[in-house]
């Protein structure tokens, strides 16, 4: 369209003498304008979540349970293992403190043979007790 069409007149004319042309609204008017704040009801409820996290926590604490009953158990063959093996063990210890000491007691009377008095293998604190030696070695400075 042209504006010697719309003003009905040939040539140009001012702005002023053209008639207004506005959009206007849609006949019934726009649609409401949906300013308030509206959170859609998606996802489960808080009760929901809650029982959810509630079992799975619980379920957990049933597993760490069961857990620590096979840990205990396996714990405790391992200990008894260890207490069936030990007269073993100690025997074996026994056998090799023996040789040791007789070793330790030659040492002695061929180191000593020379000092008047002494008696080998006595004990040189009198305390009336016998200890085993606590590092399970009879001379450490020696080997």
């Amino acid at each position: 369209m042209t504006e010697a069409s719309i003003r009905n007149k040939p040539g140009m004319a001012s702005v002023k003498d053209m008639p207004l042309l506005q959009d206007g609204p849609p006949p019934g008017g726009f649609a409401p304008v949906r300013y308030a704040r509206r959170i859609p009801n998606k996802g489960p409820s808080a009760i929901a979540i809650f029982l959810t996290a509630f079992g799975a926590f619980s379920w957990g604490m049933y597993q760490v349970g069961v857990g620590n009953k096979i840990r205990r158990a396996i714990k405790e063959e391992k200990y008894a293992a260890r207490r069936a093996i030990l007269p073993m063990l100690q025997a074996e210890e026994d056998e090799r403190f023996v040789k040791e000491w007789k070793k330790y007691l030659e040492e002695e009377a061929r180191i000593m043979k020379d000092v008047p008095g002494w008696k080998v293998g006595e004990n040189v604190y009198n305390s009336g007790r016998w200890m085993p030696p606590a590092t399970g070695e009879l001379r450490p400075d020696v080997w």
